[in-house]
């Protein structure tokens, strides 16, 4: 059986957009091989140069993975969490009937769950609901973001997943600031990845690998990641 990669992560660029409440990423040329010349490296007429980049950025920018620190000043940073949290076994649901600030229910999360074949037992959880296809790059993507349920989260919660990924900035609901759902993860010890992309590709395949692995950042409250998954076709 063949295996396909699919790459689920947003591209990094200066100025993308962010979370309401974040600022944008900051993304340039800090050296280029043009200016590295003045160094003299390398030897004649075979010079060493090359490139450098400049990045500032909150560890919540682009395809991100939220520690428990995020939400709970004792919570584990993500240097703390163990790795296999951020893979295993996932399935994506095929949500793509919610619309832009709609509610994800415990009612879709079910019937999603039928539909794709796949019986959630502990596994990784990413919904797709075309939010990024409809929006990205425009400033819809920022205040649009379908919200995921108290009842949803807890139906996810009770079949024994812990990590779960939405596409969008955030997975409540923009328009207001209660933060349901991240407070419900803060009390259940659970938590997700936030604006992944291409998760249409994943509709349909049952169960895939998932890889969202964080970079090490002493004390973060999360940090970008190279997510991705592997189907079998």
């Amino acid at each position: 059986m063949a295996q396909r990669i699919i790459d689920l992560s947003l591209l990094i660029e200066d100025n993308m957009p962010a979370h309401k409440l974040f600022q944008r990423p900051i993304y340039a040329v800090h050296m280029s091989h043009e200016t590295a010349k003045a160094f003299n490296l390398g030897v004649p007429g075979d010079a060493m140069t090359f490139q450098t980049n400049f990045i500032a950025t909150l560890d919540h920018v682009g395809t991100h993975v939220d520690a428990f620190r995020h939400v709970s000043p004792t919570g584990q940073a993500v240097d703390e969490m163990p790795l296999d949290l951020f893979m295993g076994k996932a399935v994506c649901f095929d949500l793509r009937h919610i619309g832009d600030l709609d509610d994800i229910t415990e009612a879709d999360m079910a019937a999603a769950e039928a539909k794709s074949g796949v019986k959630v037992d502990g596994h990784i959880v990413l919904l797709c609901t075309g939010f990024h296809q409809r929006n990205y790059p425009s400033i819809d993507s920022v205040w649009k973001n379908p919200q995921l349920t108290v009842e949803a989260t807890r139906w996810l919660h009770a079949r024994g997943s812990r990590m779960h990924g939405v596409e969008g900035p955030s997975t409540d609901r923009p328009t207001d600031n209660i933060f349901a759902q991240h407070r419900l993860c803060r009390d259940l010890g659970i938590s997700h990845w936030e604006w992944l992309v291409n998760l249409e590709e994943l509709i349909g395949k049952g169960e895939v690998q998932f890889f969202g692995v964080p970079l090490k950042f002493k004390g973060g409250s999360g940090s970008p990641v190279r997510a991705f998954a592997i189907v079998h076709e």
